[in-house]
């Protein structure tokens, strides 16, 4: 075990019988997958991200936009999940109450065998006609033309949310619900400046949770944290896990 967990720490894990965890681009940026501001290499090295990521953009030019996204589907399905991704999976199967939000749109949570995942800003494995609001799962290889098309003749985009856009209205009273009635907060892998799912730690503290925070580098929880640790989510989540459940995690 590369990193010692601090006995009070394990203990609360260990003790805790509602736990929100909030996942952020660090976590899945170990299994290989670029944050969404690095996430610009090969034919995409000259573009922005943000200059993709509205509905203007796709407006404009849905092919440069949906080959783009595509791209990163790809990328998100040949990647698997890592050791934070299976430790938090195993953890749920040991707190009565256990909710999983993420800002990631990679569903490596669930492909580590996490459930009911509450999912922020949507997911790229899922595309939507923006002409009759069909959706449809994509977990198959590339798209054949660019924009794919809806069988109604309309163009699919890929189900996240874009700037400018509301979060989905039921995630995100989901993720408040569960951080307001949570004893314990995790905050893994983000960098706490997103809103809305930057207030969650907020909201969990205002009503008595303890609060812990796993991030290579300092954020503005950091300070507020009961537990600040800078370390990667992979060596820190299945040791805790370990320390706090044994063997049966």
């Amino acid at each position: 075990m590369s990193f010692s967990i601090p006995n009070d720490l394990s203990a609360a894990v260990r003790t805790a019988r509602s736990v929100c965890v909030l996942t952020g681009a660090g976590i899945s940026s170990e299994s290989g997958i670029p944050t969404f501001r690095d996430a610009m290499d090969g034919l995409w090295a000259k573009c922005r991200a943000e200059e993709l990521a509205t509905p203007e953009a796709f407006a404009r030019d849905p092919e440069t936009v949906t080959r783009w996204y595509d791209w990163r589907r790809q990328k998100c399905a040949a990647a698997k999940p890592n050791p934070g991704h299976l430790a938090l999976a195993a953890w749920a199967r040991h707190c009565p109450h256990f909710t999983l939000v993420t800002q990631n749109v990679d569903r490596l949570h669930q492909a580590a065998g996490s459930r009911d995942v509450i999912e922020l800003h949507g997911t790229l494995g899922v595309w939507r006609c923006v002409a009759c609001g069909v959706e449809r799962e994509e977990c198959e290889g590339p798209f054949e033309k660019y924009p794919p098309k809806c069988a109604c003749g309309g163009n699919r985009r890929p189900g996240v949310v874009w700037f400018g856009e509301a979060l989905p209205t039921d995630a995100l009273e989901a993720a408040y619900r569960a951080a307001a009635s949570c004893g314990l907060f995790f905050s893994i892998g983000t960098s706490a400046v997103v809103y809305p799912a930057a207030e969650l730690a907020d909201v969990a503290r205002q009503r008595g949770a303890r609060v812990v925070e796993i991030n290579l580098r300092p954020t503005p929880l950091t300070p507020l944290a009961d537990w600040a640790v800078a370390e990667r989510a992979g060596d820190v989540l299945p040791a805790l896990v370990e320390t706090a459940f044994g063997g049966s995690a």
